[in-house]
């Protein structure tokens, strides 16, 4: 009975502000002489900050061209445009800057849809040996990471040192499928000097620099206790499917939508998802050794303290993850 209560009072809140909601809407048009599309846009600077406002305005409308506007094909932007400025009576002679400003967001707003599809479709695309394309893919990350090493063969134990787990790597892609293999070969060939250099510090791990502050903090058998361990590197090549799986998640989830709502003028793409990857991957490192974990069985904590550091930093309307990253110099803040 309690919980009937709890939900009817739920259910009864959200009509409540629901109306008190679309009331405040008719007001604010009626003192304002502007529908709430247009004092977002004129309020509003551009980025995640109006983007996301309205796409909650679109999403939340009673009308169905709005609410379908969000999931329209990139070719019929334009003309979803011209039907809303028609319905809303706003004529684009008197407020041009209206148009271009809705057709903005909604290129990001279905971009963003269009690119979950994209990269799920590869997720779920098994690697394929028998494939060529994706032999010579995986070959070209070896490449791109070992330059001086030739590769004995295909099915070799030097495949561990580039953090497979076994002689063959593409069992170690089930998890993420093609995904995976798309990140780590991204991160090589586009930023390969860092690519290099993290699966060399993962190889040969060093200690973090220890503060006097921290020091203080020690007792003498503590002190004597740090100075004999060892840091703990990992797997390269197993932490970049790891990390393919935390950008997925965050982009699924719809977290990273500040990030490309920031960074991508127009729609997101695949090449902006890598480059993300490449950034995390970047950031992970370095969080792995500020967090000096004491043996590998520590990844998963130092993962999760990880993502939701990102997770709070992608909170932030005006966040932009990797504005002046090498592999990003493609990407264009408006």
């Amino acid at each position: 009975m309690k919980h009937f209560l709890r939900m009817l009072i739920q259910v009864c809140l959200y009509f409540y502000c629901t109306f008190l909601w679309r009331c405040l809407k008719f007001v604010m048009r009626k003192l304002t002489g502007r529908c709430e599309l247009q004092r977002i846009c004129y309020n509003t600077k551009p980025g995640a900050s109006r983007t996301m406002k309205i796409e909650t305005s679109l999403r939340g409308s009673k009308s169905k061209l709005l609410q379908t506007s969000v999931s329209v094909h990139l070719d019929a932007i334009e003309k979803t445009i011209e039907d809303i400025m028609e319905l809303k009576k706003i004529n684009p002679d008197i407020n041009p800057q209206l148009g271009i400003s809705l057709q903005a967001c909604l290129l990001q707003i279905v971009g963003y849809r269009n690119l979950i599809a994209d990269v799920e479709k590869l997720r779920r695309e098994p690697y394929d040996s028998d494939n060529p394309q994706h032999e010579e893919m995986l070959l070209k990350l070896w490449k791109f990471l070992k330059p001086d090493t030739p590769l004995a063969s295909r099915i070799s134990k030097q495949w561990c040192e580039i953090g497979f787990q076994g002689d063959d790597p593409k069992t170690d892609f089930r998890g993420m499928g093609l995904l995976g293999l798309y990140n780590l070969q991204y991160f090589a060939e586009r930023d390969t000097p860092a690519a290099q250099q993290v699966l060399s510090d993962s190889l040969h791990p060093k200690c973090r620099d220890i503060t006097k502050e921290e020091i203080s903090k020690f007792s003498k058998a503590e002190w004597e206790q740090k100075r004999m361990d060892k840091a703990i590197g990992y797997s390269f090549a197993i932490v970049g499917i790891n990390i393919t799986d935390l950008a997925y998640n965050l982009l699924v989830s719809g977290a990273l939508k500040t990030h490309f709502y920031n960074i991508a003028p127009e729609a997101p793409t695949l090449s902006h998802f890598q480059q993300t990857f490449c950034y995390l991957m970047h950031e992970f490192h370095k969080f792995w050794i500020e967090e000096d974990p004491m043996d590998i069985m520590e990844f998963n904590r130092v993962r999760e303290k990880f993502r939701k550091r990102i997770v709070k930093q992608l909170q932030n309307p005006d966040m932009a993850l990797c504005p002046h990253f090498a592999a990003s110099e493609g990407l264009i803040n408006i």
